[in-house]
């Protein structure tokens, strides 16, 4: 079945028609009004010849329009290429070289994007609005909405495109297929029950993968409410929209758990009671980080690791006895610890962390490159760049991403052991651990910090960290370099740049 009729198959319910589909700073957007807005769209891109395959970019922020040109599209066959709104004409162009797009849909206030204005001129732009497409020169597409019959979507055809983050070189598109929708809608769907009456809120922006499942297709594929934030993701706006909509479950990403943590009394001054659960993910979330946002937000915190390539694979949940230190255990996908030539490890054995590749919610492979598809997907296992290792009861504990781990005097140091340790002092709203190359023992340990407001008395220097530390931590994993600085260098997703924070840290 198409993953647009996946996606709105209970919305199309004549019961549920009156019912939100998205909350916005406008108002509310009923299921009917949303499947009007889909179908004028889809009728708009079939009277311009999108047919099946076609390559549609996506310039846009989140918006109800976004996600109903993001249907019609597929209900068309045509493959939406999302990318991060805030991509440069340098970045954009690599992107657009990939995907060799058919038609860019432009929201109204990216009219005038200087990135997409060199970019391929012959390929057509349209604005997206809501009741149809609307010319660069302000002409309508269309005057009527005649629903075109869905493409007959098999499971393993493309339907949609996601970029990478490309923290380690130019970013991947990672191409889906019509499947996913079903099996990660079923593994976010059992890993945390919709109630009725759920307003889902996902801070990032619906170009990232994560975003547009928890934010957009399940919602609307479990007859719940999108809470849309149309501004970028920032402590007091997360709230105030979880105040204006009711939000009752937040998807977002650690980094921003800990800026809204670091504001002293932010939890006083929106009203949060419809608040019944927040998840986690883009990075590994520290224990002392869920446990002050429990006791200031009267929510629990759940995590979940996700990948561009799929989305959710492992998480904990209300339903799941926490394991301190644990991301929780695998959904849908199966998971597993590899040594070097792909042989599983036993339980609570370090290796590379992989999955089954049969699970139908992994992705058809990379844009163009199938050598690095090849290289990620072998031995019957997709293979991620992440040490970890798992109990006997399946949990699963992340170091790091191989190359964020490091030895020094011959012990290997996972960064997010010590941040763990650094942050539960109090006094830090942000940590990053990095190596220092050293002759001598291998790598000595740097650590950058940002502070909280107000943190007189914070441990700011090596020997003060140390004392600070002290029986929380090994001693040979303390930090020898120790540096405070404003803030941490982030990427699109809101994950830190490691090697970034390591060259600002030691040319200070």
């Amino acid at each position: 079945m198409n993953l647009a009729e996946i996606a709105l198959r209970l919305g199309k319910d004549p019961a549920r028609a009156g019912h939100p589909a998205f909350r916005t700073a406008a108002g509310p957007v009923s299921n009917a009004a949303f499947q009007r807005m889909v179908t004028a769209l889809t009728a708009d891109l079939a009277r311009l010849g999108v047919k099946p395959g076609d390559k549609i970019i996506f310039r846009t922020t989140n918006s109800a329009e976004f996600a109903a040109g993001f249907l019609a599209c597929v209900w068309l066959g045509a493959i939406p290429v999302l990318q991060n709104s805030q991509l440069g004409q340098s970045e954009l162009s690599h992107i657009v070289g990939l995907s060799e797009p058919s038609l860019f849909l432009l929201a109204e206030d990216m009219r005038d994007d200087p990135a997409t204005a060199g970019l391929r001129p012959t390929v057509p732009r349209m604005i997206v609005t809501s009741t149809g497409l609307v010319t660069m020169t302000g002409e309508r597409v269309g005057a009527t909405s005649i629903l075109p019959a869905p493409f007959d979507a098999k499971p393993d055809t493309p339907a949609f495109i996601v970029f990478t983050s490309g923290t380690t070189g130019k970013p991947k598109g990672v191409v889906h297929a019509h499947r996913w929708v079903e099996a990660l809608g079923d593994s976010n769907r059992a890993r945390v029950p919709p109630q009725p009456g759920d307003v889902i809120l996902a801070t990032g922006e619906w170009s990232f993968i994560s975003a547009l499942g928890h934010n957009v297709l399940f919602p609307l594929r479990n007859g719940t409410t999108g809470s849309i934030m149309e501004d970028r993701a920032a402590p007091e706006r997360i709230l105030a929209t979880i105040e204006r909509d009711r939000v009752t479950l937040l998807h977002s990403v650690a980094t921003l758990y800990r800026r809204i943590l670091a504001m002293p009394g932010i939890e006083h001054r929106h009203d949060l009671t419809s608040l019944r659960g927040a998840n986690s993910t883009g990075e590994p979330l520290e224990d002392s980080v869920r446990k002050e946002w429990q006791a200031r937000f009267g929510c629990p915190i759940w995590e979940h690791y996700g990948i561009s390539e799929a989305q959710m694979v492992i998480g904990d949940g209300p339903d799941i006895p926490k394991k301190e230190g644990s991301t929780g255990r695998a959904w849908g996908a199966r998971a597993v610890i590899l040594d070097e030539n792909l042989n599983a490890l036993p339980a609570d054995s370090a290796g590379t962390l992989a999955f089954g590749a049969d699970y139908p919610g992994f992705f058809l492979g990379y844009l163009g490159d199938e050598a690095t598809t090849r290289a990620t997907v072998r031995g019957g296992f997709f293979v991620t760049s992440d040490l970890a290792h798992m109990d006997g009861d399946g949990y699963v504990f992340i170091m790091g991403r191989a190359d964020d781990c490091f030895k020094s005097k011959g012990v290997l140091i996972a960064p997010r052991e010590l941040e763990d340790a650094i942050l539960g002092l109090g006094h830090v709203a942000e940590a990053c651990v990095f190596p220092i190359p050293d002759s001598e023992i291998g790598n000595r340990i740097g650590a950058a910090l940002v502070l909280r407001a107000g943190s007189a008395g914070a441990p700011t220097d090596k020997a003060a960290l140390a004392d600070a530390l002290s029986g929380r931590i090994a001693p040979f994993k303390l930090p020898h370099h120790v540096v405070v600085l404003p803030q941490l260098p982030k990427n699109a997703n809101g994950k830190t740049q490691r090697i970034q924070v390591a060259r600002i840290a030691l040319a200070q």
